[in-house]
Order: C-alpha cells, then structure tokens, then sequence
C-alpha cells in the first residue's frame, strides 16, 4: 500500500476556543447526553480541592457554550469514567472517591439544560479503587465499570451497575 500523490485529504478546521473552568482541571472526560443533544464535560478541578466537577455545553455549528459548573463529589475525586445510559437517559460517572476511603463510587444524573441533578452515590467497590472505566451496555441495558481492585492485590475487577429511574 502506497502513498497516493494528487489526491488531497479533506480539510479539518476547528471552531473557537471556550474555556468551561477558570482553575486548573485534570482528568478531562466528554460525552454525549442523546436525550437532549447535550455535551457533558467531567473533570477534578485542581483550584477546588480537586473536587468532581462537570460542565454541560451546547453545540451550534462550530461553537459551544457552556452553562456553570456543577461539583457532584466534594471532596478529592480521580480516576473519572463516565457514559450515557440511553434507556435511563442518564449520565453516570464512575470515580474513586478519595473523601470515602477511595472506595469506587459510581452517580448517575439528567441533565436538564445546560446543568444536571445526581442521584444519591453508590458505592461499587468498598476499597480503594483506580483506573477505572466504563461504558453502557445497549444490549443489555447495563452499565459496566472496570477497574484495579487495590483491596484484592490489584486485580482487574468489572461489576455491572443497574441505574434506577428515579
């Protein structure tokens, strides 16, 4: 397979830059709410305690907008995952909670214009819990979260979380 002269790729081009934290961030997530066409952007805010942070955001053509941030965990919160539960229609967020033991904690949340309401935390893993990650099962309606079990000599470990309706 070689390269081909004379032929040339489609053009990429990027819209204007917009700033959804004025502190520092770290572990930067994205994802899609389907139900609402919205973008939901999850992160630790390093300038607040690292504190679980997101921010929803608007697309219009090649800008974005974002309304203010919302903390759902108050305390140090690493090791984000998130995806979108299209049956709930429900973002749900997965993370180790450091003000809890760094257990693995799991919230989901609807968003409703450009802020969000989360339900109660549950905790998956009653030990420190890192790299995790996660993603929705559409066939069987499930989400899943994997990561390093740190209390079971760091063994990779996958539990399925249900998420309620209400």
């Amino acid at each position: 397979m070689g390269l081909r002269f004379g032929i040339k790729p489609d053009p990429i081009s990027f819209g204007s830059e917009v700033t959804f934290e004025s502190g520092g961030t770290s572990n930067v997530n994205v994802l899609f709410d389907t139900s609402i066409n919205k973008i939901v952007v999850l992160y630790y805010d390093t300038g607040n305690s690292d504190n679980g942070t997101i921010a929803v955001g608007t697309v219009s053509g090649t800008s974005i907008s974002f309304g203010s941030a919302v903390v759902f965990n108050s305390a140090s919160t690493t090791y984000l995952s998130a995806t979108y539960d299209t049956v709930a229609k429900k973002v749900v967020i997965a993370y180790k909670d450091s003000g809890n033991s760094g257990y693995g904690t799991a919230i989901a949340g609807v968003v409703s214009g450009t802020s969000i309401e989360f339900n109660s935390e549950t905790v998956f893993e009653s030990a420190t819990s890192s790299y995790i990650a996660s993603t929705y099962d559409s066939n069987a309606q499930k989400v899943v979260i994997a990561y390093r079990d740190d209390g079971n000599s760091d063994f990779g470990t996958g539990v399925v979380f249900t998420v309620g309706s209400s």
